[in-house]
Parts: structure tokens; C-alpha cells; sequence
């Protein structure tokens, strides 16, 4: 396939495809879920219908950027565990890729098929590398759980040749409407790779919005994100030992909590205690970064929405993969 220069992997809704597209890029994403590739085509994203592993960079050759969002449902904390304990096996998986050894049958023997996908965007690098068409640049998002799998991958990637930088990430100091931290690795094989300088403020409970770093943004409420609301308080889908009491709240003046698949469990009440309307998917798009006016289509939006890739953050990214080449040395985060 030709006339894209970007591959996104497990694409989703569209995130990752449309900060590639603000940055410059044009991207194709590869997505298996049929009412994301709904969405997708909605919006006019460049869509392969079809499971990633049934394809590689021969089939995209003129792909120079490889971006990747592998399913996190087994390693996020509100999934099943299964990638978390199986997080070291992961790694030595890894290790055994970067020998060229077959791992295919150790593959299939996981407690949950998704845990694998972690793996594929390296097995995309690699072939690449074999072929003697290398990326020129790789971005890849996960929640902060699978940080210990990036930092895996950066060592066989530098060993391959490129510059990586690799860290956690708090969406909200890139402009994104809501707390949620992301383990990104960025690496290039010109120049020196660094990680996005934030733009905003780090969100903390307690602390004003106009204090902090001068040189940085304000961090961005649920309000200026929603301003038609008006005042509200939103009261999380998440509690403790099942007490309502203690399920979490955040004003219209902070940032969202992490958005989830479950959004819409999220009650929204007035400063009387009296219920609202619940979020729109539209509105819950918004605080993921995209338009008020995407296209979410298909089932199960609310599970699109929260599997995105914040589009605010995944811009950054790629134009810290894409920029002219850096000559500090590459930036560790690991907050």
C-alpha cells in the first residue's frame, strides 16, 4: 500500500492518526474493531480493516513512521492483571525478538492473547530493520503499567541503531482536559530523541490554576472544555470496597480523572446535589482532545473513547519524533 508515510497499529478511534495528521504526517491506521473503523471512516481516517499481525512494513512501503497503541485492557489497573503478571515474561519475549528467534509458540501460551499485542510494533521495527528500510521514527502510547515494557524496547532499539527517549507522561501538561498519565516511548534514527516538553501546568488537588511554573499554560478544566455546561460536579464511576461515599469527585473547575470506557456511568449533579445530564459522547470525545463535532459511530463509543489516544498528546509526540533533528541528550522521565 502506498502514498501514506505513517502506520498507526491498533489505531483505534482516531488519536494517534490525528495529532500524526496535525503534525504533517499522513497517516494509515490498521484497526480490527469494527465500530472503531466506523468511527474512523466517519471522519475520513485512511483505515485498514484487519488484524495487525496479518500484515508488516512490505505491505506499507512507504511508511517512514511507525505509531502504535497496543491494547491495554490486560495491563491497566482496571483490567484483568493478566499483562501485569505477566509483565517479566513480556520483557524476555522481547529480548528473544531482538535475537531473531521465533517466540510464536511462547506467544500463544498467555493467559490473554491481548497481553502479546504489546509486542507487535517491535516485530514491525524489526522486520523493517531487516528489510533495509528502517522507520525513521517510532512513537508508541500505553498506560504507565507497561513503562517497564518500553524501557525493554529502547534497549533493543538502541542497540538497532536509534536514539530513544522513554518516560510517563501527564496528559494534562499538554493541554488535554483531564488527568491521566501515559508510558510513550519516542525514538528516531536521526538526531537525538527527547520526549515532549509540556506546554501546561501539572494538575494538583489543591493548587490554583494560575500558580505555578510562569512559562507554562494553565492546565485545562472540564468547564473551559465544556464552557456551555455551566458549574457542575462530576462523580466518578469508581469507588472503594464498593462505598459510594468514597467514589471520587471532581468540580467543573479541575481537570476530568482519567477517562474510561465507563464514562457514562459518570453521574454529573449541580451545586444543589441535583442530577444532570449525563456526559454526551461528544462531550466525552472532548475531553479526550478531539472536535466536539466527531463523527463516534458504531456501538460501544464509550469504550472507543477511553481506548483513544488523547489527540492533544499524541500531536506532541509525533512532532518531537518528527522535528528537526535534537542535540541534547535524550530525555528519562518517570514521573
Amino acid at each position: 500500500m502506498s502514498t501514506y508515510d505513517t502506520v498507526d497499529l491498533f489505531a483505534g478511534p482516531g488519536g494517534l492518526d490525528m495529532g500524526a495528521t496535525a503534525a504533517g504526517l499522513r497517516p494509515v491506521g490498521i484497526e480490527r474493531d469494527a465500530n472503531a473503523v466506523a468511527t474512523r471512516v466517519a471522519a475520513g481516517l485512511a483505515t485498514v480493516h484487519d488484524d495487525v499481525r496479518r500484515y508488516g512494513p512490505a505491505d506499507f512501503l512507504d511508511a517512514e513512521t511507525l505509531l502504535g497503541g497496543p491494547p491495554c485492557q490486560t495491563f491497566t489497573v482496571a483490567g484483568t492483571g493478566a499483562g501485569r503478571r505477566a509483565l517479566d515474561s513480556v520483557v524476555g519475549l522481547l529480548h528473544r525478538m531482538a535475537r531473531r528467534e521465533s517466540i510464536a509458540e511462547e506467544l500463544a501460551g498467555l493467559d490473554d492473547v491481548r497481553t502479546g499485542l504489546v509486542l507487535e510494533p517491535m516485530r514491525w521495527a524489526l522486520e523493517a530493520i531487516d528489510a533495509g528500510r528502517p522507520y525513521r521514527a517510532i512513537v508508541l502510547e500505553q498506560v504507565q503499567q507497561v513503562q517497564q515494557v518500553w524501557v525493554a524496547y529502547a534497549e533493543v532499539l538502541r542497540a538497532e541503531g536509534y536514539s530513544v527517549a522513554t518516560g510517563v507522561l501527564r496528559s494534562e501538561q499538554f493541554g488535554v482536559p483531564q488527568t491521566r498519565r501515559r508510558a510513550v516511548l519516542v525514538a528516531r534514527l536521526d538526531g537525538v530523541a527527547v520526549l515532549p516538553a509540556p506546554t501546561h501546568r501539572p494538575y494538583r488537588a489543591g493548587v490554583p490554576q494560575d500558580a505555578g511554573d510562569a512559562r507554562l499554560l494553565p492546565w485545562v478544566s472540564i468547564g473551559q472544555a465544556l464552557p456551555h455546561r455551566g458549574p457542575f460536579e462530576v462523580i466518578s464511576n469508581y469507588g472503594t470496597g464498593g462505598d459510594p461515599k468514597n467514589r471520587g469527585r471532581r468540580t467543573s473547575a479541575q481537570p476530568a480523572a482519567t477517562v474510561t470506557g465507563k464514562i457514562r456511568r459518570n453521574r454529573i449533579v449541580d451545586s444543589a446535589g441535583c442530577e444532570l445530564p449525563r456526559f454526551t459522547n461528544g462531550e466525552a470525545g472532548q475531553l479526550q482532545g478531539f472536535p466536539a463535532d466527531y463523527p463516534w459511530s458504531g456501538c460501544d463509543i464509550g469504550q472507543q473513547i477511553g481506548n483513544a489516544v488523547a489527540v492533544p498528546l499524541g500531536a506532541a509526540l509525533v512532532r518531537a519524533a518528527i522535528s528537526e533533528p535534537a542535540s541534547a541528550p535524550a530525555l528519562e522521565v518517570a514521573a
